[in-house]
């Protein structure tokens, strides 16, 4: 239905914020009709009936068009296996995005006519586990039995139960680590259970599973005999193989009743689940049960159908997930290079990882030609070595050219010694100039990034430097030390490196994005920390769940990445720019008013605070949220304006000589504008008493809120 409106809004040229705000009018509820959406959304009723003429002819055309083949679609991972030709059962054909024959029944009827539909996917995270097997092997020259880890480690139960499951398959969700936290898993039951039930639906019973794991909560059964199947999961019905297993002892269900009936379930085959329940309630009397309890547990079930999940499955994945886990409790640093290998083209996620990296306490470091592999690995001080396959220009032979000679002959002692040793047939001036402009050069010698692109008499250096490698190559081919030979012969000079200033640090940082996608030796916002620490209250990246800013006073800081400046059909400006912090980016537009009030902000490469509030897009009526700025201000303005005062917090315990000398040290270090008051602690009475500097004013630095963050004596520090 929405899809429908949406199509037909396209050919019939709605505006595309339009054709959104009434899609999303439709309830997100399976099988929503136009005939229900109308009854249930009285606003929707309203537009069809006495709305715009283009909006009412849209939904007319989508009204005919609801419910009809839009395209052939094909299956992700579905393969059809039968006895003979499928020729013999089937109609098949080709399709231009598959390889294979597909066929031309829909999936649901495949089986109906006696195939077998397999669904083979392929996961990332097996990737993962490989390369960080291999990257263990490499720093550590250990091997991993990753298929025979013990699944009672308690390393592995601690990560879980600490919610430090960023990056673990299938349990690194903000929800799931919640719970995680609660439950502290420390059996694999548990997690099999887990990763079953968070999922809509079943998610409402996690808590009494948690409860009734610690003893919080009493564990009951129906029926005496239950107790066999459900002791695991607490008495709470999780899988579907408990309901076949059940069903059987309760009911006297065949094995392949108990089969069909998990069908029934899992495909919510009503017709099918009606049948059983007779025979269910027939059987369960002749075994001597209660008709009551009987129709409770079937109605249980019947509830337990809407969301029924298979134990197989889960338990796949949960030993998959346990396996990442226990690489990252025993290898992190190895387990978290294997992540950000395979991770690459997804900027977002790499920031995420990155962050993970950071609170493990594990160094990222960038690209360099005497350490760096294809992939990320990781070095001897375990720290993550950058893989040089990540820089974009580099291709695969230059990154193979250059690990094979380094392998084979040392390490480069210099840039000279790089030029003259590597396959120069390989490895070309782009290759060059990439790894140099990704700091790859960085560790090897005295050249700045600038300098390889300087431009000399005979080109850019980074060209002079790949002609003197080729002459030494042709001249040692020759057998030959010396342009002429003989004793008056003239040695090759090594080229001289043309003096230029190095690129200032938002340049440097810009290129190093551009060539390996994110900024990594530093960050240009890494200048406004304190600014970001005490003055924002939102990630751009909580933006992703806007439903939960709705309403508050949000305030973000971060550089602008892009900028659009345009008209409206009617002739009147609007922009829009794109912000980005550490965590992500947002785009915003801007209009009329707003936009006439900030175009003065609206250039790339500024950086920015804002404030404002998170509300309905267009009108209070459209279900859309955005965030609005009310207020800009540049982020290097912010200290100065927002910044009144620092009030630092001691116990009295803590206040002696020493600390008075050593603090009137540092504040004549950092004079400044902004007040310095001091909150005195006096714990037996638990009183605080304010106290305010008279003739010294501060410079608020980070230097100088490292200097209260390390102090033993400093309790903590208020900005305001």
């Amino acid at each position: 239905t929405k899809m429908a409106i949406r199509d037909v809004a396209r050919v019939e040229k709605i505006p595309l914020h339009e054709a959104d705000r009434i899609a999303k009018l439709i309830p997100d509820k399976p099988g929503t009709s136009f005939a229900k959406a109308y009854k249930q959304v009285p606003e929707l009723m309203e537009i069809r009936d006495k709305g715009e003429d283009a909006i009412r002819k849209t939904l007319g055309f989508a009204e005919v068009l609801e419910g009809s083949v839009r395209q052939a679609g094909i299956h992700a991972c579905g393969i059809i296996i039968s006895k003979d030709d499928l020729e013999n059962y089937l109609p098949i054909s080709t399709h231009k995005d598959a390889k294979l024959y597909v066929t031309q029944y829909d999936g649901k009827h495949v089986e109906d006519v006696g195939m077998l539909k397999m669904d083979f996917l392929g996961l990332k995270t097996l990737s993962i586990i490989k390369d960080a097997i291999e990257n263990v092997k490499l720093s550590k020259g250990i091997d991993v039995d990753i298929d025979h880890v013990s699944l009672t480690d308690e390393a592995t139960y601690q990560l879980y139960a600490r919610g430090e499951t960023t990056a673990i398959f299938q349990f690194e969700s903000d929800g799931m680590k919640k719970h995680l936290k609660g439950l502290k898993p420390n059996r694999f039951e548990d997690l099999i259970a887990m990763n079953a039930l968070y999922r809509p639906g079943p998610m409402e019973y996690i808590p009494s599973f948690i409860n009734r794991k610690h003893g919080r909560e009493k564990i009951a059964y129906d029926l005496p005999e239950m107790e066999e199947y459900l002791s695991d999961t607490y008495g709470i019905t999780v899988y579907q193989e408990q309901v076949m297993l059940l069903s059987q002892k309760i009911a006297s269900f065949t094995k392949g009743q108990a089969d069909s009936l998990r069908k029934a379930m899992g495909k919510k085959i009503i017709a099918m689940m009606n049948d059983l329940e007779g025979k269910f309630m027939e059987g369960g009397l002749k075994n001597g049960h209660d008709e009551k309890i009987l129709k409770k547990i079937w109605k249980d079930w019947e509830a337990f159908a809407e969301y029924a999940f298979n134990k197989s499955h889960s338990t796949c994945y949960a030993f998959i997930a346990y396996q990442t886990s226990y690489l990252k409790a025993h290898h992190p640093a190895e387990f978290m290079a294997a992540v950000l290998s395979r991770n690459l083209s997804d900027i977002k996620k790499i920031t995420i990882f990155m962050d993970e990296c950071k609170r493990m306490g594990l160094e990222v470091l960038g690209p360099d030609v005497n350490e760096s592999y294809a992939k990320f690995t990781v070095n001897k001080n375990g720290a993550i070595r950058f893989g040089l396959a990540a820089i974009r220009g580099v291709g695969t032979a230059a990154v193979e050219g250059i690990i094979k000679e380094r392998n084979e002959n040392g390490l480069f002692k210099d840039m000279y010694d790089f030029v003259e040793r590597v396959d120069l047939s390989a490895i070309n001036k782009r290759n060059v100039e990439g790894l140099a402009m990704a700091g790859g050069f960085d560790n090897l010698s005295q050249l700045t990034r600038s300098q390889f692109f300087a431009e000399t008499g005979d080109g850019t250096f980074s060209e002079v430097l790949i002609k003197y490698g080729s002459k030494m190559k042709l001249d040692k081919s020759a057998n030959q030390n010396t342009l002429f030979g003989g004793d008056d012969s003239i040695e090759i000079q090594q080229p001289e490196a043309p003096k230029v200033p190095e690129w200032d640090k938002i340049d440097r940082l810009n290129k190093e994005k551009e060539l390996i996608g994110i900024y990594l030796s530093a960050h240009p916002l890494d200048d406004f920390k304190l600014e970001i620490d005490n003055f924002t209250n939102t990630r751009i990246s909580d933006f992703n769940d806007i439903k939960k800013l709705k309403g508050k006073e949000v305030k973000i800081a971060g550089i602008i990445s892009a900028v659009e400046h345009r008209t409206t059909k009617t002739g009147k400006p609007f922009g829009s720019i794109t912000i980005e912090d550490y965590s992500d980016s947002y785009k915003m537009t801007l209009f009329s008013k707003d936009y006439l009030e900030n175009k003065q902000y609206f250039t790339e490469g500024y950086f920015l605070f804002m404030e404002g509030r998170v509300q309905h897009r267009f009108n209070n009526d459209s279900n859309e949220l955005e965030f609005k700025p009310t207020k800009m201000d540049m982020l290097s303005e912010i200290r100065e304006k927002k910044m009144k005062s620092i009030s630092l917090k001691i116990t009295i315990d803590k206040l002696d000589n020493e600390l008075i000398q050593e603090l009137e040290s540092v504040v004549i270090k950092h004079k400044g504008n902004t007040a310095l008051k001091f909150l005195i602690y006096e714990p037996s009475s638990s009183t605080w008493i304010q106290m305010h500097s008279r003739n010294h004013k501060l410079n608020i630095s980070q230097e100088l809120l490292d200097y209260i963050t390390a102090s033993t004596k400093i309790q903590d520090y208020k900005i305001a």
